[in-house]
């Protein structure tokens, strides 16, 4: 698979959701969305705007931000720099 994001946008694997909450298993249906993903791919920004994200980086991202997509079984996030909210370490 080969995604390349294009201008100011990145492409972003969600950290897994949890399972369990001190011993108590969560279904499905209840499970919050992760805030949080590695930057898989990134676009080369705009004349405006330069990428300061890179693949590999850890970051936080709004509740509601990106777009969400499935390909070959994997689920990722592309979204704009901009509704990136921190780099993580």
């Amino acid at each position: 698979m080969n995604i390349k994001p294009l201008a100011d946008r990145v492409l972003v694997v969600p950290a897994p959701a949890e399972e369990k909450i001190g011993g108590i298993i969560i279904p499905d249906t209840a499970k919050e969305k992760p805030l949080r993903g590695t930057v898989k791919a990134v676009g080369q920004g705009t004349k405006d705007e330069a990428m300061v994200l890179k693949e590999g980086d850890q970051v936080l991202y709004g509740k509601y931000a990106g777009t969400e997509l499935e390909l070959e079984g994997e689920k990722f996030l592309i979204m704009r720099q901009s509704d990136v909210l921190a780099v993580i370490g």
